[in-house]
């Protein structure tokens, strides 16, 4: 199944992005200006599991906890 990892711009903690998260960010995103990113499931599990290592993973506020979040991709939508 492949799922979206995105950007969210509603986390406004920095530290994530400054303790290592720009480089881990951009090393599975298709672009260093990438916002989302289309991948297979197992591929995002993985990355979370590791980007919830860096600093400031968990700094956001309820609405938007992390820097990244995971959403589904509909089987619709052209990928």
């Amino acid at each position: 199944m492949l799922v979206r990892l995105g950007i969210d711009y509603e986390n406004p903690a920095r530290q994530w992005w400054d303790a290592g998260g720009r480089e881990f960010w951009e090393s599975i995103a298709e672009s260093a200006d990438a916002s989302h990113v289309v991948v297979d499931e197992s591929i995002a599990q993985s990355w979370l599991e590791e980007a919830s290592k860096l600093p400031g993973w968990h700094d956001g506020p309820e609405y938007a906890p992390h820097p990244v979040r995971l959403s589904q991709v509909d089987p619709e939508d052209d990928v």
